[in-house]
């Protein structure tokens, strides 16, 4: 029976090599898997899928207004499609995880999300808040902070490196920008 995943962590814990590992799991039993992420993150490239260990497959893009059970129901009257697997999940909208849902549902294939839980202040994205009540299995994925503790917060820093806790939601990244920590050097990063 067909299940939605979330794998949430905080940053660098291996989301994105995770999706490809299922990725090719899944092509190497001779199976087509579809891949989306953001078309808001290019820090890659557009319509890829990188690691940070040297990892890349090509992937569909969504951006807010995508319907993406009709852009299944569009690709699956061509080919069999056995998996959908979404990178930097946090991006979907509240309605876009319904149609996930739907496509689990009604089409009976699995979806596999990959996905920041919560952002630099430590809030929940849209799509994250919405796959954390209504996927079936949930999956943590763990890094750790310099200190060797769960790092399950993220800072963001400024351009001189020092720790900021205002600003938008949305502000692609990666090592330069953000940083994993756990709770106890968030709040001394922030000064809570």
């Amino acid at each position: 029976m067909a299940q939605m995943y979330f794998y949430y962590s905080a940053m660098n814990a291996g989301k994105s090599t995770t999706l490809l590992q299922s990725s090719f799991n899944y092509r190497e039993r001779g199976m087509t898997p579809v891949i989306f992420t953001a078309a808001i993150d290019d820090r890659f490239g557009v319509g890829k899928v990188s690691s940070r260990i040297g990892l890349q497959e090509e992937a569909e893009l969504f951006g807010a207004q995508d319907d993406l059970y009709q852009k299944l129901q569009d690709m699956s009257a061509n080919t069999k499609i056995d998996c959908v697997l979404i990178d930097e999940c946090q991006f979907l909208t509240k309605e876009q995880v319904y149609q996930l849902t739907e496509i689990v549902d009604k089409m009976h294939i699995p979806v596999l999300c990959y996905g920041l839980r919560t952002d630099f202040r430590g809030e929940l994205f849209e799509g994250s808040r919405y796959l954390l009540s209504w996927a079936d299995k949930l999956v943590e994925l763990k890094t750790i902070c310099h200190c060797g503790r769960k790092a399950n917060m993220v800072i963001r820093m400024d351009e001189t490196g020092r720790a900021i806790a205002d600003g938008d939601q949305v502000v692609i990244g990666g090592n330069d920008r953000y940083v994993s920590v756990c709770r106890k050097h968030y709040k001394e990063a922030l000064g809570k």
